[in-house]
């Protein structure tokens, strides 16, 4: 999302970043031309009240929501506030395996809520294909209320960055190979099994494992290192601001994801020309991979699967050309235009 805001700013709009609370990580990386309103909520639910006052005050053309509980809220304030905002909703992941891989009551109301209010939008953005279709077969949304929107993951920011230097000894010259990970350390991205598939391949192959990220599995998969006897290949390095530099530097990335919408890092990895695999979870990578002639795909949560594709990556020599072109098919130009296109904003105004 700060990706395309500052995208659609270059191209002329006036665009306001809506934050729940302007903290964490990524808030050093909103684009110049942006501002930033902070509703200061401690939950999604309690952003309701102010977000209504926000739409009476500021007036805006069109309110662009992402994220499922984010999204009901922004349909009920449009009506709320009896704002004239066109109200679009985009679907980041597939929700069916979102709420199935969950135990939290308020993730388990989501198909329901769902069902009944994303109609009320004036329109819907799905990540990918097999979002779309989850959608339609899972939620029960009719197919003409849903159009396939990729995220911008591909910047020309993305390439400069890539450039750098790491800052990690695992990268330097003469090191052994090193595998790749990225993302929240959630059950959802299936650390767990890439630890496992990694303890076989390293039997095979001299190789270390980085994965990069935070999140509330990190004292688990720490433990899980240990037991496996892999402190001294297997690096948890926390968040990393630029994550490119690495994907330029491994020798194979791997996503070992349970379930995604489209996972932007596998696509920021190939862009990098880096080998990539991951497992066939719904939904993106298969779509991504061209149904594995970029990449092999492997079932989710099979080790055994999972180390030989990482063995079979190690030993041959990427094409990275094809993988690099493929990668721009998710492009900031690509995604403005798109989205400029869909939510009814006039390319005149973009000039």
């Amino acid at each position: 999302m700060l990706t395309l805001a500052g995208g659609i700013a270059s191209a002329g709009l006036r665009v306001d970043l809506i934050v729940g609370k302007a903290a964490g990580h990524f808030i050093a990386q909103v684009p110049g031309n942006v501002s930033v309103f902070d509703l200061d909520a401690p939950r999604v639910l309690a952003s309701l009240p102010r977000l209504v006052g926000y739409l009476r005050r500021e007036r805006p053309d069109v309110l662009y929501s992402a994220l499922d509980h984010a999204n009901v809220i922004a349909i009920c304030a449009r009506f709320l506030s009896r704002s004239r905002a066109r109200v679009f909703v985009s679907v980041r992941n597939t929700l069916s395996a979102k709420v199935l891989g969950s135990r939290s009551r308020r993730e388990q109301l989501l198909p329901a809520l769902a069902r009944h209010v994303y109609p009320l939008a004036d329109g819907i953005t799905a990540v990918s294909e097999g979002v779309r279709r989850d959608l339609v077969q899972h939620i029960g949304l009719s197919p003409q209320l849903v159009r396939v929107m990729p995220n911008p993951v591909v910047t020309p920011q993305l390439l400069e960055l890539a450039g750098h230097d790491p800052g990690h000894a695992w990268f330097q010259a003469g090191e052994p190979p090193v595998i790749l990970a990225a993302g929240r350390l959630t059950p959802q991205k299936g650390f767990r099994t890439l630890l496992h598939a990694f303890d076989r391949v390293r039997q095979r192959h001299a190789c270390r494992l980085v994965i990069l990220g935070e999140g509330p599995e990190r004292d688990a998969l720490e433990a899980l290192v240990r037991r496996l006897g892999l402190e001294g290949c297997c690096d948890l390095s926390g968040f990393a601001s630029n994550p490119f530099a690495y994907m330029r530097r491994a020798r194979l990335f791997v996503l070992s994801s349970a379930w995604e919408g489209l996972p932007g890092v596998l696509i920021q990895a190939m862009a990098c020309g880096t080998a990539v695999l991951s497992t066939d979870c719904p939904s993106g990578p298969r779509e991504i991979l061209d149904g594995g002639r970029l990449g092999t795909l492997v079932p989710v949560a099979d080790p055994e699967a999972l180390a030989q594709a990482m063995i079979e990556a190690l030993e041959t020599t990427p094409d990275s050309a094809a993988l690099i072109a493929r990668a721009q098919d998710f492009s900031l130009d690509s995604a403005v235009r798109e989205h400029l296109r869909y939510l009814g904003l006039e390319l005149s105004r973009a000039c």
